[in-house]
């Protein structure tokens, strides 16, 4: 049973835990529970060695046909044939481990959160001990800027402010308590827990630790991204499922072949069964798995350039296929820089221009109706907000503005400087510490041998103290309305209130802020949503592309936030409590109908991808936080944040931004099109190959024919051609309107109706075509050199010219986009210097048994290929008007 500390007192837990809050554990207790619970570490995961990876990439059915086909070829004693089908698997292999090969860092990645060092009580004295020593029942001792060793149950806080966005998704430092909570109290509403991997951003506290290592909610969410399983892409299932097709075909017909040639046609038991290899390697798309691996390779290449890395080859391909993106608001939809917005002083309205934390932008006035003093007045309020601050604003290594200390002092420095006015330099001479009992911070400052308190914090307070003023003209309900319209557009608001005060003043107390304080205004803070995301978003929308919203954060802030981005109408949000209580089936409703979920936990996301998943969706996954990890690695598609995720977030993913900018998931989703696109035209264009080669064999058995090719030259075409000629196709450029068009059916068949047609149309011309001039040849009494060597340039300049067909799946070959895809051409150059090669050098005569042709042989194989080309496109001409007529 697990036990809800946030819903104990301390009295029980320390009973529960046996533990004291004042002396902690003694050392030899804290040592026998180390020995029952273990350390203070998550467990390592096993990892696959690279033999047994490389190994894997032998697990095809295709290439177990081959390797059979090698072990008989090898037993007849064609030991040339049995070499070169070897190295094709081999090759294979390496192709898909080197591509594949991405090791699993995720757990190192959350090691790294892990505390190395914690200060705790033991045997009533405070010491230093290594984080991976802690036991349950410690008491550790928090400062700030220290990270949290373990889960805590909080005994004593002092203004303790936690920053825990990486595991929640929070977008400001949450400020604990001790009171006991509700049961049912979700993970970001728990402010009397501080969590492992967390930091203190201010303050100080003491904890009692409840959970150690795996137990811990970061230890759980590393189970549950240890327990997620990868799930293979729809286009991997739909190849996988093809292959077993073409295997049981192939045997099958080998199996069928073989019988009727030896009872049938009466052929030699040896030769029979050679010439039903030859079949097996012609039929086989053996160098299919290359080429898409490469097609693959090249768009990761392609969206390197655009920013977006590519951990995983097929990702590139799912993307095209993506039918929702589940998005994490703070740091990926919104900056995760607090910003504020606008200032409203007693005098005037001020908008501020420029977002985070660098210093651009300017406040600009907005209200006619400003006072005469407005300027002093805002002097007064930057000031205020700048001296009651605990922040500090600077610049990183890479010239990125960033700040330490609590997010929203930190974006009031920034307002500082976006003002053209000077401020005053000031002297603190006492403070009260922001605390959440009472909600603001409170300085006496020296400020030109003049002494003032300022105080910044919630409105509700200021204005409590501002209205004591016997003598103000503080009209609170007005403000209090200015509040609320700033709260409901999802703004967070901070008053600011001064007084001028003896300049003997030395301490500063409570009781001095209950009379005397003038109201300066208040200021509108917000995470900003991204304006690319907002584009991004728009663009999905218009490709067919749910955008969810599943933050951390509070409901009210997620549908302002989610409205201004598009997502969801601004009045419906589910929190992560909802969801709890609800059954699978009512979560996949609420997931298909719900745009903006809120208060979510690690738990929550998960379910809710899967719900998305098991009503279909290819789901995209996006986040940088602890918290988003489980996931992302669920999702058919995680997309980390490179330069604010965390490397948990990034090694679970299989997409990672390294710009951090959500427009580039829109330009992955085209690329991703495009790749899909482009290989089925590349399917389009290998599989006559094998189809020809099939058919050629198939009727050379029932005619009783000697085999035009023999398996090695088979091997050849299919490999040369795959491998040189069909990467054209790789680099054909994106299909107008890729991105106006609803993302494709993930359970649509690989190949339609039209493509299973063409292929066995170009398959039949090229097969027959072949034998016909197979049988021409030797009437006219060539002998098995020239003849094999011919009909070997026939199979290939047939599939070259074919190459400019599948250009276009029904447009005209000669198009104005005819030139634009060089690489075409420059493979097909590269496929005639191997067929040179194959032809003319005499080591690979011997190998590929062939003979040099003369320049007049060369014109057959030259016809052959025009003749395709023709004719296909003829076909393509009838099939597109009747398609047209179909369609009007």
């Amino acid at each position: 049973m697990e036990h809800k500390w946030f819903n104990m007192d301390v009295d029980e837990i320390e009973r529960q835990l046996d533990t004291q809050v004042q002396s902690g554990l003694t050392s030899d207790e804290a040592n026998k529970r180390l020995e029952t619970d273990g350390r203070n570490e998550l467990p390592e995961k096993k990892r696959e060695s690279n033999l047994k990876k490389f190994l894997g990439q032998f697990n095809d059915v295709l290439i177990y046909v081959l390797l059979a086909a090698a072990v008989i070829t090898a037993i007849l004693g064609h030991f040339i044939d049995t070499t070169v089908i070897v190295l094709v698997t081999i090759i294979n292999a390496f192709i898909g481990f080197f591509q594949e090969n991405q090791a699993e860092k995720a757990l190192n990645g959350i090691k790294a959160l892990l505390s190395s060092t914690a200060n705790v009580r033991r045997n009533g004295e405070r010491q230093e001990v290594d984080g991976v020593e802690l036991a349950v029942g410690d008491i550790v001792i928090l400062s700030a800027g220290d990270k949290v060793p373990a889960d805590l149950r909080l005994v004593e806080v002092h203004n303790l402010r936690v920053e825990e966005s990486a595991l929640t998704g929070e977008s400001t430092a949450v400020d604990k308590q001790i009171t006991v909570l509700e049961p049912d109290t979700v993970l970001n509403d728990r402010i009397n827990m501080a969590f492992s991997g967390t930091s203190v951003a201010a303050g100080s506290g003491v904890g009692i630790v409840t959970a150690i290592g795996a137990k811990t909610e970061l230890g759980k969410i590393n189970e549950a991204i240890t327990e997620v399983e990868d799930l293979q892409t729809p286009l991997l299932r739909q190849i996988g499922g093809f292959g077993r097709t073409i295997a049981l075909f192939v045997v099958g017909v080998a199996v069928l072949m073989f019988l009727f040639g030896y009872f049938v046609r009466s052929f030699p038991a040896g030769e029979l069964l050679l010439s039903v290899i030859t079949l097996a390697v012609a039929a086989i798309p053996e160098g299919l798995p290359a080429v898409l691996s490469i097609i693959l390779a090249i768009g990761v290449r392609r969206m390197a350039k655009r920013h977006a890395i590519i951990r995983s080859l097929p990702s590139v391909e799912t993307l095209g296929s993506v039918s929702v993106i589940c998005s994490d608001k703070t740091g990926t939809l919104t900056k995760n820089e607090m910003t504020v917005t606008n200032v409203e002083t007693t005098a005037a309205f001020y908008e501020v221009t420029g977002t985070g934390y660098a210093p651009t932008g300017e406040i600009q006035l907005k209200d006619k109706k400003r006072t005469e003093n407005a300027d002093q007045i805002l002097q007064h309020f930057l000031t205020c907000v700048q001296v009651c601050n605990d922040a500090n604003l600077r610049q990183d290594e890479t010239n990125r503005w960033t700040i330490d200390g609590d997010p929203t002092d930190g974006c009031f420095l920034t307002l500082g400087r976006k003002s053209d006015m000077e401020l005053p330099s000031y002297t603190i001479i006492s403070k009260i510490p922001f605390d959440s009992d009472y909600k603001y911070m409170a300085v006496l400052a020296e400020i030109n041998e003049e002494r003032y308190i300022f105080v910044k914090g919630a409105p509700d307070r200021v204005f409590e103290m501002v209205a004591k003023h016997s003598q103000s003209d503080f009209d609170r309900s007005y403000w209090e309305e200015r509040m609320s319209l700033r709260a409901r557009v999802g703004e967070r608001v901070i008053g600011a209130a001064y007084k001028k005060v003896y300049s003997k003043t030395e301490k500063l107390g409570h009781h001095d802020l209950d009379n005397g304080l003038h109201f300066l205004g208040i200021a509108g803070i917000i995470d900003p949503p991204r304006t690319e995301a907002m584009q991004a978003v728009e663009t999905c929308l218009k490709a067919g592309i749910q955008v969810k919203m599943i933050t951390g954060d509070h409901a009210d802030t997620a549908k302002a936030i989610g409205k201004q981005l598009g997502i969801g109408d601004g009045q419906t949000a589910l929190t992560g409590r909802d969801l709890d209580k609800m059954t699978d089936e009512e979560l996949e409703h609420a997931a298909e109908t719900t745009h903006v979920f809120a208060r979510t936990s690690p738990e929550n996301k998960l379910r809710l991808v899967k719900a998305l998943q098991k009503i279909g969706h290819i789901c995209a996954m996006t986040g940088d936080g602890v918290n988003d990890a489980a996931a992302l690695k669920r999702a058919d598609i995680g997309v980390a944040m490179g330069i604010k995720g965390t490397e948990v977030t990034k090694d679970a993913a299989k997409i990672v931004l390294a710009d951090d900018n959500f427009q580039t998931i829109v330009h992955a989703v085209e690329e991703g099109r495009r790749v899909y696109d482009n290989i089925k035209k590349t399917i389009l264009f290998i599989l006559p190959t094998n189809g020809a080669g099939g058919i050629l064999i198939i009727a050379s058995i029932f005619l009783g024919m000697t085999m035009p090719l023999t398996p090695v030259q088979i091997l050849w075409v299919n490999m040369v051609v795959s491998v040189t000629v069909s990467l054209g196709l790789a680099f054909e450029k994106v299909e107008e309107g890729a991105m106006n068009r609803p993302p494709r059916d993930p359970k649509a068949r690989l190949l339609s109706p039209y493509y299973a047609f063409r292929i066995a149309f170009v398959s039949i011309l090229i097969g027959i075509g072949t034998l016909w001039m197979n049988t021409f040849l030797q009437n006219q009494g060539y002998h098995n050199g020239p003849h094999q060597t011919i009909i070997l340039q026939m199979f290939v300049m047939a599939q070259l010219f074919h190459l400019f067909n599948c250009r276009s799946e029904l447009g005209f070959a000669f198009n104005k986009d005819f030139f634009t895809n060089r690489m075409a051409f420059l493979v097909a150059a590269i496929l005639v210097v191997l067929q040179l090669a194959i032809t003319y050098l005499p080591f690979m005569n011997t190998i590929f048994q062939t003979t040099p042709l003369t320049l007049t042989e060369w014109g057959i194989p030259i016809l052959m290929g025009l003749a395709v080309f023709v004719i296909v496109e003829i076909e393509k001409r009838i099939t597109k008007s009747v398609v047209g007529r179909r369609t009007r």
